[in-house]
Protein backbone atom coordinates (compact mmCIF):
# COMPACT_ATOMS: atom_id res chain seq x y z
CA UNK A 1 0.00 0.00 0.00
CA UNK A 2 2.82 2.44 0.85
CA UNK A 3 4.38 1.81 -2.57
CA UNK A 4 1.12 2.79 -4.32
CA UNK A 5 0.92 6.03 -2.32
CA UNK A 6 4.53 6.87 -3.13
CA UNK A 7 3.96 6.20 -6.83
CA UNK A 8 0.87 8.43 -6.79
CA UNK A 9 2.87 11.27 -5.15
CA UNK A 10 5.58 10.94 -7.80
CA UNK A 11 3.00 10.91 -10.59
CA UNK A 12 1.37 14.10 -9.27
CA UNK A 13 4.74 15.81 -8.87
CA UNK A 14 5.80 14.95 -12.43
CA UNK A 15 2.44 16.10 -13.78
CA UNK A 16 2.82 19.50 -12.03
CA UNK A 17 6.36 19.86 -13.39
CA UNK A 18 5.18 19.02 -16.91
CA UNK A 19 2.33 21.53 -16.71
CA UNK A 20 4.64 24.30 -15.46
CA UNK A 21 7.13 23.57 -18.24
CA UNK A 22 4.35 23.73 -20.84
CA UNK A 23 3.16 27.09 -19.47
CA UNK A 24 6.69 28.51 -19.56
CA UNK A 25 7.25 27.31 -23.12
CA UNK A 26 3.89 28.73 -24.19
CA UNK A 27 4.76 32.12 -22.67
CA UNK A 28 8.09 32.19 -24.56
CA UNK A 29 6.25 32.35 -27.87
CA UNK A 30 4.31 35.48 -26.86
CA UNK A 31 6.39 38.37 -28.16
CA UNK A 32 3.61 40.93 -28.40
CA UNK A 33 0.87 42.08 -26.05
CA UNK A 34 -2.26 39.94 -26.04
CA UNK A 35 -5.77 41.36 -26.07
CA UNK A 36 -7.45 41.15 -22.68
CA UNK A 37 -11.20 41.36 -22.05
CA UNK A 38 -13.43 41.07 -19.02
CA UNK A 39 -13.97 37.38 -19.79
CA UNK A 40 -10.24 36.59 -20.09
CA UNK A 41 -8.80 38.95 -17.48
CA UNK A 42 -8.62 36.51 -14.53
CA UNK A 43 -7.03 33.77 -16.65
CA UNK A 44 -4.47 36.15 -18.13
CA UNK A 45 -3.20 37.47 -14.78
CA UNK A 46 -2.73 33.87 -13.60
CA UNK A 47 -1.12 32.71 -16.83
CA UNK A 48 2.37 33.96 -16.09
CA UNK A 49 4.37 34.82 -12.97
CA UNK A 50 4.63 38.48 -14.02
CA UNK A 51 1.88 40.16 -16.06
CA UNK A 52 1.56 43.78 -17.19
CA UNK A 53 -1.85 44.97 -18.38
CA UNK A 54 -1.90 48.17 -20.44
CA UNK A 55 -5.28 49.86 -19.89
CA UNK A 56 -5.86 52.11 -22.87
CA UNK A 57 -8.40 53.57 -25.34
CA UNK A 58 -8.07 54.25 -29.08
CA UNK A 59 -8.81 57.97 -28.68
CA UNK A 60 -6.07 58.46 -26.02
CA UNK A 61 -2.95 60.21 -27.39
CA UNK A 62 -0.69 59.25 -24.42
CA UNK A 63 -1.82 55.64 -24.90
CA UNK A 64 -0.64 55.77 -28.51
CA UNK A 65 2.67 57.21 -27.27
CA UNK A 66 3.45 54.26 -24.98
CA UNK A 67 2.03 51.55 -27.25
CA UNK A 68 5.30 51.03 -29.20
CA UNK A 69 7.20 50.98 -25.88
CA UNK A 70 4.91 48.22 -24.59
CA UNK A 71 5.41 46.30 -27.85
CA UNK A 72 9.20 46.61 -27.54
CA UNK A 73 9.21 45.47 -23.90
CA UNK A 74 6.97 42.52 -24.79
CA UNK A 75 9.55 41.37 -27.36
CA UNK A 76 12.49 41.99 -25.04
CA UNK A 77 10.99 40.14 -22.06
CA UNK A 78 9.10 37.38 -23.92
CA UNK A 79 8.94 34.31 -21.71
CA UNK A 80 9.56 36.34 -18.54
CA UNK A 81 6.80 38.95 -18.62
CA UNK A 82 3.40 38.60 -20.25
CA UNK A 83 1.99 41.87 -21.61
CA UNK A 84 -1.70 42.44 -22.27
CA UNK A 85 -3.84 45.29 -23.55
CA UNK A 86 -7.26 46.09 -22.11
CA UNK A 87 -9.49 48.59 -23.92
CA UNK A 88 -11.16 50.51 -21.08
CA UNK A 89 -14.10 51.59 -23.26
CA UNK A 90 -14.99 47.98 -24.04
CA UNK A 91 -14.33 46.59 -20.54
CA UNK A 92 -15.92 48.92 -17.96
CA UNK A 93 -16.18 46.29 -15.19
CA UNK A 94 -12.41 45.82 -14.99
CA UNK A 95 -11.93 49.60 -15.24
CA UNK A 96 -14.21 50.10 -12.23
CA UNK A 97 -12.82 47.12 -10.29
CA UNK A 98 -9.28 48.54 -10.44
CA UNK A 99 -10.30 52.22 -10.05
CA UNK A 100 -8.77 53.28 -13.34
CA UNK A 101 -9.43 57.01 -13.51
CA UNK A 102 -6.75 58.03 -16.03
CA UNK A 103 -5.19 56.32 -19.00
CA UNK A 104 -2.82 54.95 -19.86
CA UNK A 105 -2.65 52.91 -16.68
CA UNK A 106 -0.41 49.88 -16.43
CA UNK A 107 -1.38 47.25 -13.87
CA UNK A 108 1.53 45.05 -12.79
CA UNK A 109 0.62 41.64 -11.39
CA UNK A 110 2.98 39.15 -9.81
CA UNK A 111 1.70 35.67 -9.02
CA UNK A 112 -1.84 36.90 -9.69
CA UNK A 113 -1.71 39.79 -7.20
CA UNK A 114 -1.64 43.48 -8.12
CA UNK A 115 1.78 44.81 -7.07
CA UNK A 116 1.98 48.21 -8.75
CA UNK A 117 0.25 50.58 -11.13
CA UNK A 118 1.82 53.14 -13.43
CA UNK A 119 -0.38 56.03 -14.54
CA UNK A 120 0.45 58.23 -17.50
CA UNK A 121 2.92 58.16 -20.35
CA UNK A 122 6.36 57.91 -18.84
CA UNK A 123 9.74 57.39 -20.53
CA UNK A 124 10.70 53.87 -21.55
CA UNK A 125 13.65 53.63 -19.15
CA UNK A 126 11.52 54.57 -16.14
CA UNK A 127 8.72 52.25 -17.19
CA UNK A 128 11.11 49.35 -17.74
CA UNK A 129 12.61 49.82 -14.26
CA UNK A 130 9.18 49.92 -12.61
CA UNK A 131 8.22 46.65 -14.31
CA UNK A 132 11.45 44.66 -14.15
CA UNK A 133 11.99 45.16 -10.42
CA UNK A 134 9.42 42.37 -9.98
CA UNK A 135 11.41 39.82 -11.99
Amino acid sequence: MALDEELEKLRKKKLRELMMRMLREDSKSIEKPITVTESTFADVIRRSRLVVIDCWAPWCAPCRYISPIIDELARKYAGRILFGKLNVDENPKITMQYDIMSIPTLLIFKDGALKDRVVGAIPKEVLEQRITRFL
